[in-house]
């Protein structure tokens, strides 16, 4: 039960700083698909695929390295020019797309209840800030616990709108790829973009995520889940946007005005899971960029977060769905040098993470037996073995014991 409920908290964990702002309000799932008709449904169901693979490997190189910022990670699997490269995309990405979750939680408010732009993003500031005092487990353990939610809604809006919706296929693509706008060329580039974009968004954090993990193959199954979560969302995101395009397709929160159509009462709800969801991503990128330029002075964690929180609130201003439309696919671009870097990267060590996982089950195992005074003399000449023969060293497997079994 314990290994499971670890794997789950991973899970959730990546599919909630995946799915932010943009998508849980359906703007993101427009632009990127439902702006290329029938075509932009194949594109969502292939950037699921290549999401769960991507997830897998992410959080199974954090684990791996027990990396506490994506830094270190890109050193070791990366020729130095293109980590410096993905770093700094990487650290423009944070900083992007934290600030469009400001303006995102202002387009939240002044859609449903008509409270002025600054309202929404101001509290989120004042969210954020608070938030970002706490540490990575807390972090983690907060992304991960709202996400369900959205998930709920998502599925409450698919159902109502594909059960009632009158669905002319062909209708329904004309009028997608004449009402919502995209500066992507074809659905297959959209596609590809779209993953690429979440990764660069969703990379840093999910490595601290993964850098949580003792054991690789509990991330790499948590990868899985949350990609395959991840993937049942955006497909049927896609579905119940696209059959809805003429009554959302011009609508910074799609998903929210369908709710809104279902119930009131329900849409009330939904603004406030939605907003949570823009805290979501944006505590995630803020908090890995502020431990990403603090990692040779972690001292001045707090100090720089609050900085670089407070710089992005100001740019937050130009509007919700023009920086979607305008940032994301940029910062997407960016990402298909990350999905090639991070893919090779596994593939060449594969063999030597499968191994360390093993291994480090065992010196779990053995420490255990330590720790009620059972360890044989041969299982002590094991343990010294395998830490000798681990990536790690003998304090961290030591440490990490220790948070393993206190959990």
């Amino acid at each position: 039960m314990h290994r499971f409920m670890q794997i789950m908290k991973i899970a959730m964990a990546f599919v909630g700083v995946i799915v932010g702002a943009g998508f849980a309000s359906g703007q993101e799932v427009l632009q990127y698909f439902v702006s290329f008709g029938v075509g932009g449904l194949w594109g969502a169901a292939l950037s699921g695929v290549v999401m769960t693979l991507m997830a897998i490997i992410i959080l199974q190189l954090g684990s791996y390295f027990r990396a506490g910022e994506h830094g270190e990670v890109f050193k070791r699997v990366a020729h130095p020019v293109f980590s410096r490269i993905l770093d700094i995309g990487v650290v423009v990405t944070l900083f992007s797309t934290g600030f469009v979750m400001f303006a995102g939680a202002g387009s939240n408010m002044e859609q449903q209840w008509g409270l002025p732009l600054w309202v929404g993003a101001i509290l989120m500031l004042a969210l954020v800030l608070a938030a970002g005092m706490l540490d990575v487990d807390k972090v983690t353990a907060i992304i991960g616990a709202i996400t369900p939610f959205i998930l709920i809604f998502i599925v409450l809006a698919s159902v109502y709108t594909l059960l009632t919706a009158d669905v002319d296929v062909a209708h329904l693509d004309a009028v997608a790829r004449e009402t919502v706008s995209t500066t992507l060329p074809h659905w297959t580039v959209a596609a590809v973009n779209y993953v690429g974009f979440n990764l660069m968004v969703a990379v840093s954090m999910a490595i601290v995520i993964g850098g949580t993990m003792f054991h690789p193959r509990w991330a790499g199954r948590g990868g899985m889940i949350g990609g395959l979560i991840y993937s049942a969302m955006i497909v049927l995101s896609a579905l119940t946007l696209f059959a809805a395009v003429e009554t959302v397709g011009t609508h910074d929160l799609p998903m929210l005005t369908i709710i809104n159509e279902l119930n009131p009462v329900l849409g009330q709800l939904m603004a406030v899971v939605v907003y949570a969801m823009i805290f979501n991503t944006a505590l995630g990128m803020f908090y890995a960029l502020g431990k990403r330029l603090t990692a040779a002075r972690p001292d001045r964690f707090k100090l720089v977060y609050v900085v670089v929180t407070v710089i992005g609130f100001g740019l937050s201003f130009i509007g919700f769905s023009t920086l979607v439309s305008y940032v994301y696919p940029v910062l997407g671009y960016i990402g298909l040098l990350l999905i090639a870097v991070m893919t090779w990267a596994w593939l060449r060590g594969r063999n030597q993470i499968g191994e360390e996982s093993m291994r480090r089950e065992l010196l779990n195992t053995l420490l255990g037996r330590r720790d009620r005074g059972r360890l044989a003399p041969e299982e002590e000449r094991d343990y010294r073995q395998a830490v000798a023969e681990s990536n790690l060293p003998e304090e961290e497997i030591e440490r990490a014991h220790r948070e393993d079994s206190h959990s």
